[in-house]
């Protein structure tokens, strides 16, 4: 039963051997190595010609116990049962072929009984029938040969009689312009020109050679005529070779038309238009061929001609061939430098993949399928880097909207149009773009498939190119003769500066839009529809990155709002400059109004906080008091002040600086200059900061006499209460304009101050002088 589980290979494998140890032809070959065998028996060598049993009985009883010897029992006899059967099964087969082939031998022996005397009828039939052919052959011998020789005259005559007629033929075909006919008839009779022409057929050959003459010019002229089609002139040429005639001349003459049928093969982009409207709308009706497509067709026949005529020629219409592709792809690059779709590029590419597959089914060897992959992997990527031009020079003209429009009444908002039409064109054209190379790798065309992976790569690394030179460009458009463009009505210093601030206030928060808007989005589209492409080297990295995008507009963002801030620092420096330069302050009468510098300080301030307000979102207010009169913190507090009122000017004047001192040390510390935030409060606080703390720097430069100092000191104190309506750090206010005061004190040669007293009645101050 367990022989059963042996495996049927192994079983099968068995038998053989079994088999062909009890058939060996020459069993005593295996006897010289039975003694060497003999003493090295193992338990596996029961089936050798050299088996001992007493040796393999005291092997097995030597190395197995008594239950391996059951079981060593029990598959022996499983084994040899399975002998025996294979055994019957094999006697019985054989059997059985030898029965068949005893009946087979009997049926035979029955069949061939009577051949023999058939086979002597048959001999005897074919006898009689040889005799009486050779009867009939020798009494027709004498007729048939006759027969044949007046054929052989008949066939010579009409021979006779078609050279004789051979110039009158050809005048024939001449008329009627069968020249293919001609050169036959010519070159037929040729063999008897040669062999007859000096004796008999003289005057005959004399005349077809003057007729052929006149075919020869005839085929010439028709070669190089320029209203011949291409295949009547290669007919042509042709032709002539048949007449032996020396058409190697002829092989430059007809490359140079195949030239200059290649220079009159050039895409007509009126043709593209109409084949991109009709591919947005198909019909069922096929499309009649265009003249360009008829022009190809014939230079491709032409080509197959020019080949068939000079077959050494490949090397130059491969030349060709690949000079109409490569014409047909500078085409599409000028055509592609203008604002075109993909639908468009798909349109002209379309056309071209049918030429180059005409091309290609008569000129193999130029492998023009290979070439034309290759130049149009230059193309679409001119394509996509043109795609991105574009949309920078849209996004470029959305920004360079921003002018400040003086107006009567109400607000400009132009800041807010200009941010509004760079985030659409931003995100929006972006959107448009990736939608438009999507329909580059839904296409199906030949030569768009192979460049899939590759269109992917491009346009990764597209945005990846496009957004480093955006950053580049805003910074360009950032300075100031990038204006002298698109602003030459602007001709005021101070307003062309507005301009630029406004433009850069824009560009700010557009780079922050980018990072936090833009770039995700544009991210999310990519991994949807562009993943994958692969063809990148992997040395230089994924080709879109945003995180490094992120970084890269987070820090022209803050750099473009820190620019603002100082362009417009800068024109409050001005306007301080320009008051402070124009007055005399030793000689200064004393204050009855605020001057006339603090309205313009206010004004421009106001100025700030609406271009502020149009771009900025609002912000936390910080440091909110409801004492508007001053900082408890400064070191200039009332009590102060008053002190030094009691003293003499000269005592006065030499104590403030030393109790000044000892309050800063005192104080409680007033944090000035903060990280600028993208919010209203944030930047027009810290140009406000920026504004005061220019004021104190000219005030140093400054000496005040008694009234100076009680101006500066008034127009101090009527504009706490406005600045600090517009700034969210009301201490750091109240701390820096107190540091103007202090600051003209210490340059002041009298320095009284001027004592505020609050009116709660009408909410305004009064002074006195102390």
């Amino acid at each position: 039963m367990e022989g059963e589980d042996v495996p049927l290979d192994d079983k099968a494998k068995r038998m053989r051997d079994l088999l062909s140890s009890f058939y060996a032809p020459d069993p005593s070959m295996s006897s010289p190595n039975s003694n060497s065998s003999s003493k090295h028996v193992t338990l596996d060598a029961i089936n050798s010609t050299s088996f001992d049993p007493d040796q393999y009985m005291n092997l097995l009883v030597h190395k197995s116990n008594l239950e391996g010897l059951l079981q060593k029992h029990v598959e022996m006899a499983a084994e040899i049962k399975n002998l025996d059967t294979d055994l019957q099964m094999l006697v019985y087969e054989n059997y059985n072929k030898f029965i068949s082939a005893t009946d087979t031998i009997k049926q035979m022996k029955s069949n061939i009984v009577g051949m023999e005397a058939n086979m002597e009828q048959l001999l005897e039939k074919i006898l009689s029938v040889q005799s009486r052919s050779d009867s009939v052959n020798t009494s027709l011998f004498e007729r048939r040969e006759h027969i044949e020789k007046l054929h052989r005259t008949r066939n010579l005559l009409r021979k006779l009689q078609f050279i004789y007629d051979l110039p009158a033929r050809l005048t024939k075909c001449i008329k009627s312009e069968a020249y293919a006919d001609a050169v036959k008839f010519y070159t037929g009779a040729m063999p008897i020109f040669k062999a007859y022409g000096d004796s008999s057929f003289q005057d005959c050959k004399r005349a077809s050679e003057e007729v052929v003459a006149i075919i020869i010019k005839n085929l010439q002229g028709k070669l190089f005529s320029d209203s011949e089609s291409i295949q009547a002139r290669a007919e042509a040429a042709v032709l002539l070779k048949r007449l032996d005639f020396p058409v190697d001349s002829l092989k430059v003459k007809l490359l140079e038309k195949l030239e200059q049928s290649v220079a009159d093969l050039q895409l007509n982009i009126e043709e593209v238009g109409n084949a991109s409207v009709d591919s947005n709308h198909p019909s069922t009706d096929p499309a009649p061929a265009t003249p360009h497509e008829v022009s190809v067709r014939e230079f491709a026949e032409a080509i197959h001609a020019y080949r068939a005529i000079f077959p050494d020629s490949d090397n130059q219409l491969s030349k060709l061939a690949q000079d109409l592709v490569n014409r047909h792809f500078e085409t599409t690059e000028h055509y592609i430098k203008q604002q075109v779709w993909s639908a468009d590029l798909l349109a002209v590419l379309r056309i071209i993949w049918k030429d180059v597959l005409l091309l290609e089914d008569v000129l193999h060897e130029a492998a023009l399928t290979d070439y034309s992959f290759e130049a149009a992997q230059v193309s679409v990527k001119f394509y996509v880097a043109n795609k991105f031009s574009h949309l920078q020079s849209e996004i470029s003209d959305a920004l360079k909207k921003v002018q400040i429009r003086q107006k009567n009444s109400g607000e400009d908002n132009s800041l807010q149009v200009a941010l509004e039409g760079g985030k659409k064109a931003v995100l929006q054209g972006s959107m448009n773009v990736l939608l438009d190379f999507r329909q580059l790798l839904d296409d199906d065309l030949g030569l768009l498939v192979k460049l899939r992976d590759s269109i992917i790569d491009w346009v990764q690394e597209g945005f990846q190119e496009f957004f480093k030179a955006l950053d580049g460009h805003f910074l360009l458009l950032s300075r100031r003769h990038s204006l002298a463009s698109q602003d030459q009505g602007l001709t005021e210093g101070i307003l062309d500066d507005k301009v630029l601030a406004g433009r850069v206030l824009v560009l700010a928060q557009i780079s922050l839009f980018i990072e936090q808007n833009a770039i995700p989005r544009i991210t999310e589209e990519i991994g949807a529809s562009f993943s994958g492409g692969g063809v990148r080297r992997y040395e230089y990295g994924p080709a879109f990155v945003p995180g490094e995008i992120c970084r890269i507009f987070r820090s022209s963002g803050e750099k473009f709002l820190h620019l603002y801030i100082k362009m417009t620092t800068q024109r409050i420096s001005v306007l301080q400059k320009r008051k402070f330069t124009a007055t005399v302050w030793v000689k200064h009468k004393e204050p009855r109004e605020v001057s006339m510098f603090v309205d313009l300080f206010l004004h421009e301030l106001e100025g700030i906080g609406r271009e502020v307000k149009q771009i900025l979102p609002e912000g936390l207010r910080r440091h909110r008091r409801a004492d508007s009169t001053g900082s408890t913190t400064s070191s200039r507090s009332n009590p102060l002040l008053e002190e030094k009122l009691s003293r003499s000017n000269t005592q006065r004047a030499r104590s403030q600086l030393l109790e000044t001192h000892l309050a800063k040390l005192f104080k409680q510390k007033v944090e000035i200059f903060t990280k600028v935030e993208f919010t209203q409060g944030s930047v027009l606080t810290t140009v406000v900061k920026l504004g005061l703390k220019s004021f104190q720097e000219y005030v140093r430069l400054q000496t005040f006499s008694r009234s100076g100092f009680q101006q500066v000191q008034l127009d101090i104190q009527f504009m706490r209460t406005p600045l600090k309506e517009m700034a969210e750090d009301e201490a750091a206010i109240d701390f820096l304009l107190d540091e103007v005061v202090v600051a003209t004190a210490e340059r002041c040669l009298d320095p009284t101050p001027i004592h505020f007293h609050h009116d709660t009645e009408s909410s305004g101050f009064w002074l006195k002088v102390c």
